[in-house]
C-alpha cells in the first residue's frame, strides 16, 4: 500500500517572504527528513494519455511563436560581474559559467588542443549529423546562447493575470507537447504532461499571449544567506529567497482553451509597466525582476538569463535555474520561491506519471582552492566562493527520453571515511553517483539514507556542451 503525505503540512515559516529562517531543527526537519519523500511521494492524480492536437489547436499555440530572439544591445553579463565576500547577500543572478579556472568553467578545450595541426584542420562536429554524438547541441533554441559569456537571450512574453490588468512578464522553455516544442524552439519534456497537479491554468489570447487565471510573485525580497562555518557552510545558519511566489505560483500552466498542454512559463516580472523593467544594457533593478535575468528589453521584448555549468551522464551541460518549491533551494539557486512546485509527485523518477527527473546535488564536495579546484563540486563550495555548485542532472534530450525540467534535488554527502581515504571527488555521471551510494561511500545528508530531499527545482536545459 502507498502512502501519500500532503506538503501543506510544511511549517509556515518556509512560506514566509520576510523572515530570515533559522537552519537548526526547523530546516533538518523540513528538507533532510524529508528524503522519506522518495518512499512516502506526495500525492498526484494520473494523467491519462493525451490524444495528439489537433491541426486547429496547434494553430492556437502558433500564435505563441516569436523570432528567435537575440541581444539587441551589449550588457554587463553575469560572467563579467566581480565576486567579493558579500556574494552571499547579493541580488542578481552570481557569476557566470565563464569563471576563471577550471572548477569553475567546464566549457570544452578547442579539438586542436595538443595536436600537430590547426583548428581549421578539423570539421564540424558529428553533432551537426547526429546530436547525440559529441557536440556542442543547443536544445533549447527559441533564442542565442552567448557562449563568451555564458548567457541566452529569449522571447519575453507579457501577459496577464485574469479578472485584473497587472501585467505578467514571462518566458517560455519546456512544453508538453513534441510537435509545439518543435514550432516553438522549446525543450519537450513529456513528463511536464504530469505535472498539471503543480500548475497553474491559463488560456492563450489572439495574441499568443497566456492569460494567467493565478499566481503572483514578489520580486522585492532582499536575499541573504548566513553559510555555516568554513569547510561546513552547508547548510547555512540562515537564509531568505530573494523572489517569492504566493501558494498557487508555480511556473508550469495548462493551457485549458488549447488541449491542456502544459508549458513552463517562469514568470520574470510582476504588475510593473515596461518602463520600469527595461534595462536592455544590464543593470537590472532586481527589486522588480528575477534574480537570474542580466538584461530585459521591453522594446524588443526579449530577456537575457544567466546560464549555470552542470553535467549530464558525464558531458558538461549549460541549464538555466528559474524556481525552487521550498525557501532554501531558492535563496541558494538565486531563484523565486514557487509553492505551487511542493504539490509535485517526488521520488518516483522514472515511473509511470512521474513529473519529475533527478538532480544529483552534493552537500560536501570538494572546495579547497575553490575554481582553481578542478574537482571543485557542491553546496558548500557555493556559499564559500560564489560560484556554482557544478550538479549533476538525470536524462536530458539528445542523452535520454525521460528529461524534465522539474528536478528532484538527490543530495549527497561523502561519508568521513571516504574523505581520509582521499576518495572525495567531482561527479560527473548519475549510475556513478548510484555506485558510490550502494558502495558505501555516500549517503543522504547528516548520515540519512540516500533519496529525495523532498524539493524540486526548476531548472530548463539550454545547452550541451559536448
Amino acid at each position: 500500500m502507498r502512502i501519500y503525505v500532503s506538503q501543506s503540512s510544511t511549517p509556515a515559516p518556509w512560506r514566509s517572504s520576510s523572515a530570515r529562517v533559522s537552519f537548526s531543527s526547523l530546516c533538518v526537519k523540513s528538507l533532510f527528513v524529508l528524503s522519506l519523500t522518495a518512499t512516502l511521494g506526495i500525492a498526484q492524480t494520473p494523467n491519462s494519455p493525451k490524444k495528439p492536437l489537433s491541426p486547429e489547436v496547434m494553430a492556437v499555440h502558433q500564435l505563441a511563436k516569436r523570432p528567435i530572439a537575440t541581444p539587441t544591445f551589449p550588457v554587463q553579463t553575469a560572467a563579467t560581474l566581480q565576486v567579493d565576500s558579500s556574494f552571499n547577500s547579493a541580488q542578481g543572478p552570481g557569476p557566470g559559467p565563464r569563471g576563471s579556472g577550471p572548477g569553475c568553467d567546464l566549457f570544452p578545450a578547442p579539438a586542436s588542443t595538443g595536436a600537430a595541426v590547426g583548428l581549421s584542420y578539423f570539421g564540424p562536429p558529428p553533432s551537426t549529423v547526429n546530436p547525440s554524438l559529441v557536440g556542442p547541441v543547443q536544445l533549447l533554441n527559441s533564442g542565442k546562447v552567448d557562449a563568451l559569456n555564458g548567457t541566452i537571450t529569449l522571447p519575453l512574453y507579457k501577459g496577464t493575470l485574469k479578472g485584473t490588468k497587472k501585467n505578467i512578464w514571462y518566458t517560455l522553455t519546456d512544453v508538453s507537447d513534441q510537435g509545439i516544442a518543435n514550432e516553438l524552439g522549446l525543450n519537450f519534456s513529456a513528463k511536464l504532461g504530469f505535472a498539471e497537479n503543480a500548475a497553474r491554468t491559463g488560456t492563450l489570447d489572439l495574441n499568443g499571449n497566456i492569460v494567467f487565471d493565478k499566481g503572483t510573485v514578489d520580486f522585492s525580497p532582499t536575499r541573504n544567506i548566513v553559510p555555516g562555518p568554513a569547510g561546513q557552510e552547508f547548510p547555512p545558519k540562515s537564509f531568505a529567497p530573494g523572489a517569492v511566489g504566493d501558494k498557487n505560483y508555480s511556473p508550469f500552466v495548462t493551457i485549458t482553451n488549447a488541449g491542456n498542454v502544459v508549458y513552463n512559463a517562469p514568470m520574470i516580472a510582476f504588475n510593473v509597466d515596461a518602463n520600469q523593467i527595461n534595462f536592455p544594457n544590464g543593470n537590472v533593478d532586481y527589486s522588480k525582476v528575477h534574480d537570474q535575468v542580466v538584461a530585459i528589453d521591453t522594446t524588443n521584448m526579449t530577456v537575457t538569463i544567466n546560464l549555470i555549468n552542470g553535467f549530464s551522464f558525464g558531458r558538461p551541460v549549460w541549464y538555466i535555474s528559474m524556481e525552487a518549491s521550498i525557501p532554501l533551494a531558492a535563496a541558494i539557486e538565486h531563484n523565486t520561491y514557487a509553492p505551487l512546485m511542493g504539490s509535485l509527485l517526488l521520488g518516483n523518477d522514472d515511473s509511470f506519471a512521474s513529473p519529475i527527473e533527478r538532480i544529483f546535488i552534493a552537500t560536501n564536495g570538494p572546495e579547497e582552492g575553490g575554481c582553481d579546484n578542478p574537482l571543485r563540486q557542491g553546496l558548500s563550495a557555493d556559499l564559500a566562493d560564489g560560484f556554482r555548485p557544478n550538479n549533476t542532472l538525470g536524462g536530458i534530450p539528445t542523452i535520454a527520453l525521460d528529461y524534465s525540467p522539474a528536478w528532484d534535488a538527490n543530495l549527497y554527502t561523502w561519508t568521513d571515511d571516504a574523505i581520509s581515504k582521499g576518495y572525495r571527488g567531482q561527479l560527473r555521471e548519475e549510475f556513478q553517483i548510484l555506485t558510490f551510494v550502494k558502495d558505501g561511500l555516500l549517503t543522504g545528508p547528516g548520515g540519512a539514507a540516500f533519496g529525495s530531499a523532498g524539493f524540486s527545482i526548476n531548472c530548463p536545459i539550454v545547452q550541451r556542451l559536448d
